[in-house]
Parts: structure tokens; C-alpha cells; sequence
């Protein structure tokens, strides 16, 4: 592979009070049919904007694909974590000069009501990402998410499974 060529990215995992995880189901139907059945579903993601730092884009793109904005910081990871998009895919991306994504993930607490989430008019003015949202024990997650990405999440897993406890607002 030339000079790995990836996009840099972040990655949120988002934990209710009961310690579960928020995760999407991918809007677009017109995905690869290997990427389907099951696997559509995803924690919010996005690219880092020219200047911008990563937990700030981190902050941006949760607030552009789930309209939340409650937030505590609880965890960055403490490395870039990178994979490869499949051949199919990458033919067809309209980010095709990337061979991949290069993520900075981060642990954040929802602090709000669920009516907060608003995954069909988010913040930003961004067309929606999701259909569909639920919260995942942390366990699950890794099944959720397209194969290609499995290795990535396992490693999100493996850093921020710790913090998969439920807590209440005394623990502030």
C-alpha cells in the first residue's frame, strides 16, 4: 500500500447511566449487500476537518449524526486505530483516494434526556447518517459492525470496556 493513505477520523462511544453503548443503523440502503444483515450498525464516526484537533471533531460529528451535545469526556484512546476498506468498497467510495480510515476514539458519558438524540434532524445541518438507534452492551458491539471494521472496535472494546458501568449523578 502507498504511503498509508488514510483518512483521519474519530470515533465516539457514548454510554448511557445504565453503561450501555449508543449505536446507529447505517441510513444508506444502497450499501454492498456483504456489508448488510446485521452488520449495518455503527457507534457515530466521522473525518477531523482541516485545523481541527480530534476531540473537537469528536464533539462535531456526535452532534451532526445523533443531535447530542450532553456530554462528559471520560476517555481518549491511547492510540490511532486504522483499517483497510475492502476492494468493493473502495472502488465505489467517494473517498476512493483513501485506502482506509486512521481513527482517535473517545469515551463520553450521555448526560441528557434521550429526547435529546434526534438522529432524523441533527445538528449541523447534515443529512441524517442513522434510521435507527438503540443502546448495546459493549459486549455486543463487535458483532454489530461491518467485518471489515471488527478488529478496530475490538480494540475500542478492549480500551473502554472499564467504563461500561452503570453509575448515578452522585458519581460526578
Amino acid at each position: 500500500m502507498d504511503s498509508l493513505n488514510y483518512r483521519p477520523c474519530v470515533g465516539i462511544m457514548l454510554f448511557n447511566r445504565s453503561g450501555l453503548v449508543f449505536v446507529g443503523r447505517r441510513r444508506n440502503k444502497k450499501i454492498p449487500e456483504h456489508l448488510r444483515h446485521g452488520h449495518e450498525w455503527q457507534m457515530p464516526q466521522g473525518g477531523i476537518d482541516a485545523g481541527e484537533v480530534p476531540y473537537q471533531a469528536a464533539l462535531r460529528e456526535l452532534r451532526e449524526e445523533t443531535n447530542v451535545s450532553s456530554t462528559t469526556f471520560l476517555a481518549e484512546s491511547p492510540e490511532w486505530y486504522s483499517y483497510d476498506l475492502p476492494d468493493g468498497v473502495l472502488k465505489k467510495s467517494a473517498k476512493a483516494r483513501f485506502h482506509g480510515q486512521r481513527q482517535k476514539w473517545f469515551a463520553l458519558r450521555f448526560d441528557g434526556d434521550e429526547n435529546e438524540i434526534d438522529i432524523d434532524a441533527p445538528a449541523g445541518g447534515q443529512r441524517p447518517e442513522f434510521d435507527a438507534w438503540r443502546w448495546e452492551p459493549i459486549g455486543r458491539l463487535a458483532a454489530l459492525i461491518v467485518p471489515f471494521k471488527r478488529p478496530v472496535y475490538e480494540k475500542v472494546v478492549a480500551t473502554f470496556g472499564h467504563l461500561a458501568e452503570p453509575f448515578c449523578a452522585t458519581d460526578v
